[in-house]
């Protein structure tokens, strides 16, 4: 039951808006209410997963499941609720929620029309229901076919306001992450015959359960093969460096909640698919294989994206540069053992909260300055107070300085990268974290101080309901200034499934 509390609201949501003609502003209402019905399934999934306490050695954490009892279809335990699961629910529905309450058609609106209006709460929603999908799938086909939704979904909001440059952001979207999924696809049938060619024909082979007890049986040589093809197929959803030549472009062409939805999550998703498979190919190779690819992926993400944004003049790609950044740190955590995982998945749900803020602020600032040119946008703090204020305190949080919680986890992953033996490879890191965090305070400065351009209004416009984000700072000055008990086992659960 609570699968489908999860996964039906956005899809009846999608329904309602696709069925209403013309928009109405109720349907976009009833969006954000379906919304924080899943938020609490996924919610639920967590206090679920919380109570079962600390893991003890050796052992093994039940999970919820969920199938249908058709054995032509192989449906036994198709979904799958675990730790791991529950963290990225909660990220996923959490984001969504704050971004539909905020999404465009339900305050009062001059740039979008309602046949606009109504193609985005369509494809948001199932955009959101895929990825809500993604994460609570067992079956790591059913999670290959979600991941690739995702794309399709998201591809119709990227032009909302069709133009060259967003037509053109949203077919490099699809070609560029269809060729990865297409990748990953690849890997995820090279380790499924290798475990036919072991087990024989299992109706349920593609649980991800199933393929975990058969793992250490699986040819080495074929796994090998298999995780570079999944690493560098979901890596491109998830805007690794080489693979992230379409993120900067959806990102700055994306209507701002689909930015925020984007960036906050939908790299996280793509992060948890591959990390779903190197628990299987760690059992079949040992851990390091998969910690040297993360190290050298994350490295490179980390390079291309600093580096990037020094040169960025535009402050969404600006953001989307960043996103780059913190899902190379997130991938540099996840190869340096149980502590660099603790601390990465710790920084996923940091950056999840502040770069969604981050989003949906940059789309009132575009609406307000008409352009996304930092050179540009100057006096913010006297044209919209509010926005600047929050704005200020997302790109704070981002650059990693106490007391939000992304400083924590930055702390954490550095000093897991000590412990672990790489001093040379934290002090690069530490080196590109400075030149980010003097980049983005610079571009900070030049767009809050100074006078507004000639015909920029002064004063917020329906500004009180961006109050929901100061959810989103309170929650990452709770994560900085303590790590609630909850959360601490939740994060702790997950490592032992990781490092199982």
């Amino acid at each position: 039951m609570t699968f489908l509390l999860l996964l039906l609201p956005p899809v009846l949501a999608a329904f309602f808006a696709f069925i209403i003609r013309p928009y109405r502003r109720w349907v976009g209402w009833l969006s954000a209410v379906l919304g924080l019905i899943s938020l609490g399934a996924a919610l639920n999934f967590a206090g679920q997963a919380i109570a079962l306490g600390l893991p003890v050695a050796g052992s093994v954490l039940t999970a919820a499941t969920f199938g249908v009892l058709v054995d032509s279809l192989g449906l036994v335990d198709v979904l799958r609720a675990d730790s791991l699961s529950a963290l990225l629910m909660v990220c996923v529905a959490g984001v969504s929620a704050i971004t539909l309450l905020l999404s465009p058609g339900l305050w009062r609106e001059d740039h979008y029309t309602p046949a606009q209006l109504r193609r985005f709460q369509i494809f948001f929603n199932l955009f959101v229901g895929s990825m809500l999908l993604a994460v609570s799938a067992n079956n790591v086909g059913l999670m290959w076919i979600a991941v690739e939704a995702t794309t399709i979904f998201s591809a119709f909001i990227i032009p909302l306001t069709v133009s060259k440059h967003s037509v053109e952001a949203s077919w490099k979207y699809i070609l560029i992450c269809s060729v990865g999924i297409a990748l990953a696809f690849t890997g995820t049938v090279l380790a499924y015959f290798d475990f036919v060619t072991l087990a024989g024909r299992v109706e349920n082979a593609l649980n991800w359960t199933v393929l975990l007890e058969t793992a250490p049986a699986l040819h080495p040589e074929v796994m090998r093969i298999a995780f570079v093809f999944l690493l560098v197929g979901y890596g491109t959803k998830a805007g690794l460096a080489p693979m992230h030549t379409w993120l900067p472009d959806a990102h700055s062409e994306s209507p701002a909640p689909l930015s925020a939805a984007m960036s906050g999550v939908l790299l996280a998703v793509a992060l948890y698919a591959i990390l779903r498979w190197k628990i299987v190919v760690d059992a079949s190779l040992g851990a390091s294989y998969t910690n040297n690819l993360f190290l050298g992926l994350g490295m490179i993400s980390l390079l291309v994206a600093t580096f990037s944004m020094v040169l960025s003049k535009n402050y969404k790609r600006l953001l989307a540069y960043s996103s780059i950044e913190n899902t190379g740190l997130t991938c540099l955590g996840l190869g340096l053992g149980p502590l660099g995982v603790f601390a990465a998945l710790l920084h996923l749900v940091n950056h999840s909260v502040a770069k969604s803020m981050l989003f949906l602020l940059s789309g009132r600032i575009l609406h307000r300055y008409h352009t996304t040119e930092i050179s540009k946008v100057s006096g913010l703090l006297k044209a919209m107070p509010l926005t600047g204020s929050l704005f200020a305190v997302g790109i704070l949080a981002i650059i990693g300085l106490p007391p939000f919680g992304i400083f924590i986890s930055e702390f954490a992953l550095i000093r897991a990268g000590f412990d672990t033996g790489r001093p040379w490879l934290m002090g690069l890191v530490l080196a590109l974290l400075a030149v980010a965090f003097v980049v983005l305070l610079k571009v900070l400065n030049q767009m809050l101080y100074g006078q507004p351009a000639d015909g920029v209004s002064i004063g917020e416009a329906d500004g009180w309901h961006i109050g929901l984000l100061f959810l989103s700072v309170a929650g990452l000055v709770v994560l900085g200034l303590t790590l609630p008990a909850p959360l601490m086992t939740l994060l702790t659960q997950c490592v032992a499934i990781v490092s199982q």
